[in-house]
């Protein structure tokens, strides 16, 4: 009876240490998917020709932003001021204090405004002006509404490499 109870008590030790890793894997996978860099699908016309129509695959660091590290040029995923379930993705064109020219409505006039952007703020724009709902809408967004940088296009793979 004792050798039983022995060869059970064995197996529920291996148990126990097999889903201790699990579970270990699990939180470490949890931790860098939130706090680190995580795979994000983006689509929509507002990046074209820099990121694809019907969609891509980029990799998102969410450190950066954290540490005051993004600035103009660096193409970002924001929580949408008009919709706080959507996340869209522009490009940062100007930091609080810069001096912003952009045209009201380019495709139907010439007629340009000039927004200097406010402190704790950023402007961002897509890189089709055509068809971007961005700062040009809704103005400056405040920086914490920056949710993570965008590194790199994962897919397709054909397009793979760095923003």
């Amino acid at each position: 009876m004792s050798f039983l109870l022995g060869k059970w008590s064995a197996i529920a030790k291996e148990s126990i240490n097999r889903a201790a890793i699990v579970a270990k894997f699990l939180c470490l996978l949890h931790v860098t998917n939130t706090y680190i860099f995580s795979p994000t699908l983006v689509y929509g016309p507002s990046m074209l020709p820099t990121l694809n129509l019907t969609g891509d695959v980029v990799l998102s660091e969410y450190i950066s932003h954290r540490l005051g590290k993004v600035g103009p040029g660096d193409v970002v995923l924001i929580q949408s001021p008009e919709n706080p379930r959507k996340m869209i993705t522009k490009r940062i064109v100007a930091m609080e204090g810069e001096a912003v020219s952009f045209l009201v409505n380019p495709s139907r006039s010439d007629r340009s405004r000039t927004v200097v952007v406010p402190k704790g703020h950023v402007w961002i724009q897509g890189d089709n002006i055509y068809a971007s709902n961005d700062s040009r809408n809704f103005g400056p967004i405040p920086y914490g509404l920056i949710q993570g940088r965008v590194c790199c296009r994962v897919w397709p793979i054909d397009g793979f490499g760095s923003l």
